[in-house]
């Protein structure tokens, strides 16, 4: 019961120190750096095309995303599901 406490108290740490630490480093997304190095390396370089919707704001994009990283993990473990139950189906035959 000890041991649990202490890796419970540990985990706990681990997700609330992040709050209190502070590096002065900013978070930034693949995209926006990849799109700042394409600026510097040429300057003249315009995109192939653009967005045809643009969020409101940023909560509403990572929202999105987090919506269509939802949904691919569903369908993918609704596959892995349904595969899985038609072996056992055979299985039992």
């Amino acid at each position: 019961m000890k041991k649990t406490l202490i890796l419970l108290a540990m985990v706990i740490a681990l997700v609330i120190l992040p709050f209190f630490i502070n590096h002065g480093g900013e978070y930034g997304g693949s995209d926006g750096a990849a799109a700042a190095l394409i600026q510097q390396t040429a300057p003249h370089y315009t995109p192939w095309f653009t967005p045809w919707y643009q969020p409101a704001s940023a909560e509403i994009e990572s929202l999105l995303f987090t919506l269509q990283g939802s949904l691919g993990t569903a369908v993918i473990f609704y596959i892995l599901g349904y595969y899985r139950g038609q072996r056992r189906e055979h299985a039992g035959d």
